[in-house]
């Protein structure tokens, strides 16, 4: 789709709905958490998984059906690195000779896939908030920091009320 990227619920709700647009309540909210790993990425990919999901899911940005999303994410990262790795490896360029014998130096194919790769990973990074840019946009609840005192009367278990009261 073209054009711009719809704005949150969340946030039209806090503007006041400006355009004054019907607004849809019905979006969907999947089930927080971490999906099973897909068994068919690829080991660094599968690495991936395991150390960008905790962070995702400690946001509160990742659900159980972004599995799909999350795995191309992956493969894309673990296809990007191993391209880099091998123009590491051979260089940017290298010597061709075709049939008719003359040489010419051309670009490896490995910088052309990390080029894809690194594409696809930047779109998959601004769908879950992994940019500067993306992350501006996207607006978590505030979370609720510990009350002291609240984890004092809790530490002595029992009856939470105020003794002595009523």
């Amino acid at each position: 789709m073209k054009g711009r990227k719809p704005k949150p619920l969340a946030l039209k709700l806090i503007d006041g709905n400006p355009g004054k647009k019907p607004l849809n309540l019905d979006i969907p909210s999947p089930v927080p958490g971490i999906p099973s790993c897909p068994s068919f990425l690829s080991g660094e990919a599968k690495r991936e998984w395991r150390r960008i999901s905790k962070e995702l899911e400690s946001v509160g940005l990742l659900t159980l059906v972004d599995r799909a999303a999350l795995a191309g994410y992956c493969q894309a990262y673990a296809r990007w690195r191993a391209a880099e790795e091998l123009v590491a490896q051979e260089g940017l360029v290298y010597e061709y000779t075709n049939k008719n014998g003359s040489t010419n130096i051309v670009e490896h194919p490995a910088v052309k896939i990390a080029r894809e790769s690194m594409m696809l990973l930047k779109a998959f990074c601004a769908e879950f908030g992994l940019t500067p840019s993306s992350r501006t946009r996207i607006n978590l609840p505030q979370r609720k920091e510990k009350d002291p005192f609240d984890e004092f009367i809790g530490a002595g278990g029992g009856d939470r009320r105020c003794a002595g009261a009523g």
